[in-house]
């Protein structure tokens, strides 16, 4: 073997070894027993061990210096494997293990407090989290931001300085479009009743199956916190169940498909490689914001799904498909963020972003940040916070050490403005397509032009080369106008 194949070959060990720990995550969200928790952890941390050391394995230092690349593709595997080489040269593996460990027995501990509405419950353990996030995070920045290091690992290239100066142009037209909306006095009616949990999930698997997933290649199951899992050949995803509102599971399910198919559809050669997987949590987050809401929640789909629920369903309280998109699309100041209408769910992830940064900085602590938390909240959104699990307590992120994920939330939806207008310039019938639940048009055109490169392309550049334009917040925010004026009057 060459030198080039040789570490190929390393790493892909390496990269199965981490789809084994991504199972174990897995297997710990839906299926594990509740007592199992402590050992897990120990699992958890072991395998991280494992993965330190094969990370950091001094071989992959002199394979880098000696490897030839035999096309631009491996320049790219040269390029990814000795970032993570060198940041995780920088992070003792103690710290790693320790990190490992923490969050697992801390993702317990929030969905207790969580179901308790109990913070106290859960802030010794979020104060552990956040120490040891400090401390990897000035490992990582040998002396730059701490914070804009963490965002490395969701979103490459990418600094919080230019993602303030992103959302500072988003904010504005976010909350003047929000106070316009809510001053409508259009009726847009709420779907209020009882829909079986069997209904529910019997549709989440049709609309899998219209957006593509392979479930030769996956499996649906349910969580508390809904996400997609794995990459290549075994992508798995989950959703979750509401008695009185369907509409959280059906998107819910639509929203993790396009994560998942984003990693079903990369190109097979990059199987188990560092370029086998999504490009950024940003452009990930791309796939599954347009496959829930630019096609999900567009008209000509949501009259496809208004008749699987007559089908599957009966009369449900909801007169024809316009009142159908239109209760799909209903905006309100809701608490949940993944529960919110296009127009809110962005100033949920800005107030994350900005509380996220001062913890990491050390601006806030763990003990104010329910007070920062439910002052920001009612100040952007005109409602008090009522219990700490529609509050600081909502989201699993924190208690998974994922600093630097919250925005790209938002930047997901940036780049599928972008993708989106790009789109409809190009591709002509998608409307009609998708009036017949026919999402082909549109997903094949974001597997060519996204999905099958992985991580071939740094995320501006490949939302670039996507679009013919560098990412900007003017698509989405000329969206979000058009069709919220046009279902509110306004």
């Amino acid at each position: 073997m060459t030198v080039f194949q040789e570490l190929m070959t390393f790493q892909r060990e390496t990269e199965a070894l981490g789809q084994v720990m991504g199972r174990l995550s897995w297997d710990q969200e839906t299926v594990m027993p509740e007592g199992a928790c402590e050992q897990r952890a120990e699992e958890m941390g072991a395998l991280d061990g494992v993965l330190h050391g094969r990370r950091t394995d001094p071989r992959i230092g002199e394979w880098l210096e000696m490897a030839q690349a035999p096309d631009e593709a491996g320049v790219r595997q040269l390029e990814e494997i000795r970032v993570e080489f060198e940041r995780t040269l920088r992070v003792p593996a103690k710290l790693s293990a320790d990190l490992a460990r923490t969050t697992s027995l801390a993702h317990r501990v929030w969905a207790e407090a969580r179901a308790a509405n109990d913070y106290e419950m859960f802030a010794p353990k979020l104060s552990e989290v956040l120490d040891l996030t400090r401390e990897k995070a000035s490992a990582l920045a040998d002396g730059g931001d701490p914070y804009d290091a963490l965002l490395q690992d969701y979103e490459p290239a990418a600094t919080g300085a230019e993602l303030e100066a992103m959302f500072g142009a988003l904010r504005p037209r976010l909350v003047e479009l929000r106070e316009r909306v809510l001053g409508s006095e259009r009726h847009v009616p709420a779907i209020d009743r009882e829909f079986a949990e069997a209904g529910q999930m019997a549709i989440s698997t049709k609309l899998a199956e219209a957006f593509g997933y392979d479930s030769a290649y996956g499996r649906i199951d349910k969580a508390v916190h809904p996400f997609s899992s794995g990459s290549g050949l075994d992508v798995r995803i989950t959703t979750r169940t509401e008695l009185c509102n369907p509409s959280n599971c059906f998107y819910s399910t639509i929203h993790e498909v396009g994560h998942a198919t984003y990693e079903q559809n990369v190109d097979r050669a990059y199987l188990l490689t560092p370029l086998g997987r999504g490009a950024s949590m940003g452009v990930h987050e791309s796939q599954s914001r347009i496959y829930e809401n630019q096609l999900g929640r567009s008209r000509a789909f949501t009259g496809w799904l208004y008749a699987r629920m007559r089908e599957t369903f009966g009369e449900f309280g909801v007169a024809n498909e316009d009142d159908f998109y239109a209760a799909i699309n209903r905006c309100h100041s809701g608490f949940v963020r993944t529960e919110a209408d296009e127009v809110h769910y962005n100033l949920h992830v800005l107030m994350r972003f900005d509380l996220e940064r001062d913890l990491v900085a050390g601006r806030l602590e763990v003990t104010d940040l329910p007070e920062a938390w439910n002052s920001r909240f009612s100040t952007d959104f005109g409602v008090d916070v009522d219990v700490p699990a529609n509050g600081v307590l909502q989201d699993v992120h924190w208690s998974e050490a994922l600093f630097g994920y919250f925005p790209t939330y938002t930047l997901g939806n940036v780049y599928a403005g972008c993708l989106n207008q790009a789109m409809r310039t190009e591709v002509s019938g998608i409307d009609e397509a998708l009036a017949m639940g026919d999402t082909r048009p549109a997903t094949d055109w974001l597997g060519e032009k996204i999905q099958q490169h992985g991580k071939r392309y740094l995320p501006k550049d490949l939302i670039a080369r996507a679009t013919g334009a560098a990412p900007s917040e003017a698509p989405l925010l000329d969206y979000l106008d058009a069709k919220f004026g046009d279902i509110y009057g306004v």
